[in-house]
């Protein structure tokens, strides 16, 4: 199954570099020469981070219970 979600995404240009990483998961990070590298690096980190992490959950444990949270967060 595959469904859309939205992050934020933060860039800083660092030198000649952009550096990017994702607000919502940490370790979501990377870097590119242009802005649009930077954004292609960062999905493609981002995808490989979740994918790693669904991984690890259904390996770790057959038992596990999964649902939905949501919390206010002060922006």
């Amino acid at each position: 199954m595959t469904t859309k979600r939205e992050f934020t995404a933060v860039y800083q240009k660092r030198g000649k570099w952009y550096i990017a990483w994702i607000e919502e998961i940490p370790g979501v990070n990377t870097q590119g020469r242009t802005k649009k590298e930077a954004r292609e690096n960062l999905k493609e980190a981002l995808v490989l981070i979740l994918e790693a992490n669904r991984k690890l959950e259904k390996d770790k444990s057959r038992n596990s219970i999964r649902e939905s949270l949501m919390v206010a967060v002060s922006l």
